[in-house]
């Protein structure tokens, strides 16, 4: 497969860095005209550093997008799918040539905009100087969201929007497009940066951004779910939470810069551990051959187990969406939005203490995601800890590994920003 096509395809070789045509003198110092290609592929680049095979990352770049190439350890990887991100440690001082700029968190149910700059705190390095946050189903676009948070912007015309801005979003880049079928529309990269004037659009996974965050969480501001000493040496730390999907990330700590591991955990085949699980796997399976944790670990997915948990108890379904369950069952009003949410909190504990042993989450877990802030008192009286240690052997290991819950917030934002700092920084 030559580059050409495999650019054309949306399938992106080891490393890609951007420029416009006013910066020549970046584009040669990555290396040599002669392996510069000059031709335009929907002006998307896709940045991924030598330790990646294949990254999604995008940085969009008005004009002629200049594209150049640097192999890793000799190999272009074609046709993988991205499963880790190369992020450096936080700079200890502000980057005082940068604006502000915008940075994104998009999910599936929120969308979380603010206007940050670069701050001289390592601890934290990001500033944010405005922050709202947007109900994505209430805006018919993200430009439309974006174009709103500008316009409220005190002193700032349309025409004055900043030049840069960050997405954090669940999907993937394909051509000008952010696919997720979780969103409410379609993301154009085109139209956002033609509507707001934008010259430079970045994208990351949305949980790569809150793993890439939480180098900046302080202790004091997350909730114990599994209390253990906080180990000393550092380890891997998995992030991972139910929200309109189901998504995970794993910061891999090292010298002289952390790593992002980002994966598609969600779509691990769901393994149930109880025998009335067993009974509950057929009904979300609706004759399909396959069901995730995804399926049953989101607001969708407690939905699902609702409505199979009513069929076992032969009870019409009283609640209609994942909000009316969790309510009904803090409620103790509907006994099969009770049993739904415990068997939702068990399957939780059961799928992150997997994840655990097979990334070796030494460094500890952070839960996220819009759902379980919410319920925080069921999840510590649920079955979650008893099933995050049923793990034979590796009990003692898992007693080891705290588990905190951390409000999402700004932390999406936050982490987007960092990243593409850095990223600003060794490009």
């Amino acid at each position: 497969m030559k580059w050409k096509y495999a650019l054309k395809q949306g399938i992106f070789c080891d490393r890609f860095d951007s420029v416009d045509d006013a910066e020549p003198n970046v584009l040669r110092r990555i290396m040599p005209c002669s392996e510069i290609c000059r031709r335009r592929f929907d002006n998307v680049v896709i940045f991924s550093p030598c330790s990646v095979p294949i990254s999604t990352r995008a940085i969009c770049c008005g004009g002629n997008a200049r594209i150049a190439r640097q192999t890793w350890q000799g190999r272009i990887g074609v046709g993988e799918v991205v499963n880790q991100r190369h992020v450096m440690s936080p700079s200890t001082a502000a980057d005082h040539r940068v604006a502000p700029f915008l940075a994104a968190d998009v999910g599936g149910t929120h969308a979380r905009i603010a206007l940050v700059a670069p701050a001289a705190n390592r601890r934290q390095p990001i500033d944010v100087l405005h922050y709202r946050r947007y109900q994505c189903a209430a805006w018919p676009s993200l430009t439309a969201v974006l174009r709103d948070f500008v316009e409220q912007l005190p002193g700032v015309a349309l025409e004055q929007a900043p030049a840069e801005c960050a997405v954090a979003c669940a999907g993937y880049v394909l051509g000008d497009a952010i696919v997720n079928e979780n969103l409410p529309w379609p993301v154009s990269i085109g139209d956002i940066r033609q509507s707001l004037g934008i010259k430079r659009i970045a994208v990351i996974n949305d949980f790569e951004a809150l793993a890439y965050a939480t180098q900046f969480v302080d202790q004091a501001d997350t909730r114990a779910v599994i209390d253990a000493i906080r180990p000393t040496a550092p380890g891997p730390v998995l992030v991972m939470g139910p929200g309109t999907g189901l998504g995970s990330a794993v910061l891999m700590p090292g010298e002289p810069h952390a790593h992002v591991l980002a994966t598609e955990a969600g779509q691990i085949s769901l393994a149930p551990g109880t025998e009335r699980e067993r009974q509950v796997l057929p009904l979300l399976a609706h004759g399909r051959d396959y069901v995730s944790y995804e399926n049953a670990l989101s607001g969708p997915g407690l939905l699902n187990l609702y409505r199979a948990l009513c069929s076992l108890h032969r009870t019409s379904p009283a609640a209609t969406t994942p909000a009316d369950v969790t309510a009904a069952a803090l409620a103790g009003e509907d006994p099969a939005a009770v049993e739904a949410l415990d068997m939702f909190c068990g399957l939780l504990g059961s799928f992150v203490g997997d994840l655990v042993m097979l990334y070796g989450a030494r460094g500890g877990v952070y839960l996220a995601g819009g759902i379980l802030p919410q319920i925080h008192g069921f999840l510590a009286s649920s079955t979650f800890a008893e099933r995050y240690f049923n793990k034979g052997v590796m009990r003692a290991y898992l007693q080891q590994v705290p588990v905190r819950l951390i409000e999402h917030g700004q932390l999406g934002v936050m982490g987007a920003a960092g990243w593409f700092l850095e990223e600003r920084r060794n490009t």
